[in-house]
């Protein structure tokens, strides 16, 4: 089912597959959009879970924000994932972000109660101007702050995430992205702004699930290990050979059965914070 839902930060385009008790809400990273969860809207996951996916403000089918200095932060993006649960009715959920989308889940963390697990990939939740501790230096991290890209641009961004497996509509997201939302966020990020999420994740008993590309070009993977997390899922941050930024997307045969078992823990209560 896609359906238009109405918020203060815009109208956002959200598609909903399945059926379970437990919703697991998926957020898309920079400059992209829902569609790039289709190996796991369109698969087995969905014979047993409740699956929503939705475009950010400003990305895919959803409308610009009608205030970008507003709507374009990482915690105001929080805030409208929140708003737009409510508007669903969904109490409780798993939620899985990827990239910027994993920022946004762990900025959730403190706003939505009822928030049973967390899965980032993609995302080193760094403590506040701490960038470059969890980020490798390159030069398409220049690309997402960029308010205006090229098509050149465009395809050396969407190239370095995705390699091989990109495809044509990726290149049609990120051109459709709102620009303002790119430079506000990386503007807002410098100032500081929103919750230090290595605390966040130090601190926090939400069960917590790191998944990774073992060959990620944007994240410092050892970074992530050294993190004390509160309630790290099996006790260790897992890294998927041969995949990058996205494995989700290039490897859903290995990542899904992942995902599977991390909500089936959750589900069945199997992911209990650590003994103090």
């Amino acid at each position: 089912m896609e359906h238009i839902v109405t918020t203060s930060h815009g109208a956002l385009a959200v598609e909903e597959v399945g059926q379970g008790s437990l919703p697991v809400v998926l957020i898309h990273g920079n400059s992209f959009c829902r569609d790039v969860f289709r190996h796991q809207l369109a698969g087995r996951l969905a014979d047993n879970h409740r699956l929503i996916a939705f475009d950010l403000p400003g990305h895919g089918q959803s409308s610009d924000a009608p205030d970008p200095a507003r709507a374009y932060t990482r915690p105001s993006m929080a805030d409208a994932v929140v708003e737009l649960l409510e508007k669903l009715g969904v109490t409780e959920a798993v939620v899985l972000g990827w990239s910027l989308g994993g920022h946004i889940g762990i900025e959730m963390v403190p706003r939505f109660a009822g928030m049973r697990g967390l899965m980032v990939i993609g995302t080193p939740p760094v403590a506040r101007n701490g960038m470059a501790d969890g980020f490798q230096r390159s030069p398409h991290m220049q690309l997402a702050g960029q308010e205006h890209l090229s098509e050149t641009d465009i395809t050396a961004f969407v190239s370095a995430i995705f390699g091989n497996s990109a495809e044509p509509f990726m290149n049609k997201a990120v051109a459709r992205a709102d620009g303002r939302f790119r430079k506000t966020l990386f503007e807002a990020a410098r100032a500081g702004l929103g919750v230090d999420q290595r605390q966040v994740v130090e601190t926090s008993p939400v069960p917590l699930a790191v998944v990774n590309g073992g060959d990620d070009r944007f994240v410092k993977l050892d970074y992530l290990d050294t993190l004390a997390y509160a309630n790290l899922w099996e006790g260790r941050c897992h890294r998927l050979a041969g995949l990058g930024h996205a494995p989700f997307w290039e490897g859903p045969g290995d990542f899904d059965p992942i995902l599977e078992r991390f909500l089936q823990d959750v589900e069945n209560g199997r992911a209990p914070p650590r003994a103090s």
